[in-house]
């Protein structure tokens, strides 16, 4: 089989890409942790732009994520792209701290250990470790899970912490999901699960505790943000940390106890609740209206330093795009020290389960 160099700028980097390898896989199996999503053209997370005059093939991808007008001035998806000659990529989004892995993305299995009803759409499932036991990932990073008895896999994020040799997972049951539906019907203690990772670029930077920390999460989106609270609050470090949470209605929000227990160990906290159903809001413990809208009143009010804050966010897009939106064109925070984990679902010619997409 030939292979390409693919260079990627400003960073530096060259790497080898096989003739029939897309570029995102090429710079994983080289170490690199490129800022991606979904890996299926449909996020736009890894959009990139083509510097020189080299040939690229796109596989199919959805023009949500890549218009045909930015396909014709130079753009590419690089979980799309093979190349067809060397080429020179621009990375529009980087960390330029972060971009090699820290734990190599492989094959694992894992064995049913529990399976439990959260919400009335929402279940917790536990994996253990069976192989490799070694597994790693960073707090607020996901794996893909096969579906068994299929060649069809889905992307969730670990809610736990990646030492006690487990994976902790909170799903969403979709209309349709066919991995959702499973866990109801068809998955049991004991089953073997394959699963494939760690992917994904939401997980802590500030390990030491020097920035604050606003966390924001919707729905199943309590995931990736409720491992990254967890080991904001095993470091023990002075910091000063805001949560904020938001569903439909009271019921849709779980875990609401463990995140104030958690918050019992940072030096200063603060968990907000947000639920959009007028009617569902009574009492002085939750707010009502939109997550967006609760955010820029509480940074009008709190007089929280965003000037020495990284956000982390999970949940569905619409919600991450808005507050996205208010932090960076209302409030002037920096668009690299947001990092955003959009849990889509997949396309309406496949089962409609749920997906981790990260991106910085």
């Amino acid at each position: 089989m030939g292979t390409f160099n693919v260079r990627f700028e400003p960073i530096g980097e060259e790497i080898e890409c096989g003739e029939d390898e897309t570029i995102l896989d090429a710079a994983f199996r080289s170490g690199l942790n490129l800022v991606h999503g979904c890996r299926e053209g449909r996020c736009s997370a890894c959009k990139a732009f083509v510097l020189d005059e080299g040939w690229i093939y796109l596989k199919k991808y959805s023009s949500f994520a890549l218009s045909d007008q930015e396909e014709e001035g130079g753009y590419t998806l690089l979980c799309r792209a093979v190349p067809e000659s060397d080429v020179t990529i621009e990375l529009l989004n980087y960390d330029p701290d972060h971009y090699r892995l820290e734990h190599a993305i492989t094959d694992g299995v894992g064995r049913v250990v529990d399976v439990e009803v959260l919400t009335h759409d929402i279940r917790r499932l536990e994996l253990q470790i069976e192989s490799p036991q070694s597994f790693g990932f960073l707090p607020g990073q996901f794996v893909d899970i096969w579906i068994p008895g299929t060649e069809q896999r889905r992307s969730f994020s670990m809610a736990n912490l990646p030492s006690d040799g487990r994976l902790e997972f909170i799903i969403k049951q979709y209309p349709g999901g066919r991995f959702g539906a499973m866990l109801d019907e068809g998955l049991t203690v004991g089953d073997s699960v394959k699963f494939t990772g760690p992917y994904g670029t939401c997980y802590l930077r500030d390990t030491g505790g020097s920035r604050s920390a606003l966390l924001i999460a919707g729905g199943s989106g309590m995931a990736p943000i409720l491992s990254l609270l967890r080991q904001m609050s095993e470091d023990g470090q002075g910091r000063t940390v805001s949560v904020f949470y938001g569903g439909r209605a009271r019921r849709d929000l779980f875990y609401t106890e463990l995140v104030q227990s958690l918050g019992k160990r940072i030096e200063q906290f603060e968990f907000i609740q947000v639920v959009s159903d007028e009617s569902d809001s009574d009492g002085d413990d939750v707010r009502c209206g939109f997550v967006h809208d609760a955010v820029d009143q509480w940074i009008e009010t709190s007089g929280f330093r965003l000037d020495a804050c990284d956000v982390y966010m999970a949940g569905p897009p619409p919600m991450v795009d808005a507050v996205n939106d208010v932090l960076t064109l209302r409030h002037q925070v920096e668009q690299n020290r947001i990092f955003v984990d959009k849990f889509t679902s997949t396309g309406p010619e496949e089962s409609a389960d749920s997906d981790s997409v990260s991106s910085l």
